[in-house]
């Protein structure tokens, strides 16, 4: 996998102006707890640029990092359980259908716990980003959790509920870094796309 390098913080926020709209973005969407930060952290070779914590929660704005001058990764707030007020998870909601409205926005990597089927949660937002028209990428979290053995039943699961096929999947580890490199390569390609 090819490293960034350069990776710069960006305005973090829930409203526009969002930062950097002159260049394309992909948003990282998952329920919390499924490590999104993690993820985003061992992609971009970086041990503490996303925060991580125990707590489901710990994303509470949508968090902007612009890779090499080229493209900008968004780190949405987890969807789902979270020990924040009802109000604070309204205006993630609004927060994210406003962002992913945006022009600049080329598609989205839906991350989704490879140890368990697809929640409702996780379907909807596929039907969301869908419905939007815009491009997404199926990611299988925690692939280091599952036995190999097991990974053909989780993603003929997850593939049927999701309606892909299940090559279409990518498991990805944050601990081990599988299927890192092949994520990355998808990104850019999202991000080149006209």
């Amino acid at each position: 996998m090819s490293r960034p390098q350069q990776i710069e913080v960006l305005r973090q926020g829930l409203r526009p102006p969002w930062p950097r709209p002159d260049v394309p973005h992909v948003a990282i969407a998952g329920r919390s707890n499924v490590g999104k930060s993690s993820l985003l952290n061992a992609l971009l070779k970086r041990k503490k640029l996303a925060g991580v914590g125990k707590n489901p929660g710990k994303t509470r704005s949508l968090h902007n990092y612009l890779i090499d001058g080229q493209f900008v990764l968004c780190d949405l707030p987890g969807y789902g359980y979270a020990k924040v007020p009802k109000t604070l998870r309204a205006k993630w909601g609004a927060a994210i259908e406003q962002y992913l409205q945006a022009p600049m926005v080329r598609g989205v990597v839906c991350l989704i716990d490879g140890r368990h089927p697809p929640t409702a949660l996780d379907l909807q937002m596929v039907d969301t980003v869908e419905h939007l028209g815009l491009p997404w990428l199926p990611v299988l979290t925690k692939a280091d959790k599952v036995p190999r053995g097991k990974r053909t039943k989780h993603a003929n699961q997850a593939g049927h509920e999701l309606r892909i096929a299940p090559d279409q999947l990518i498991w990805t580890s944050a601990t081990t870094g599988e299927g890192l490199g092949e994520l990355y390569r998808a990104i850019r390609e999202l991000t080149e796309a006209t």
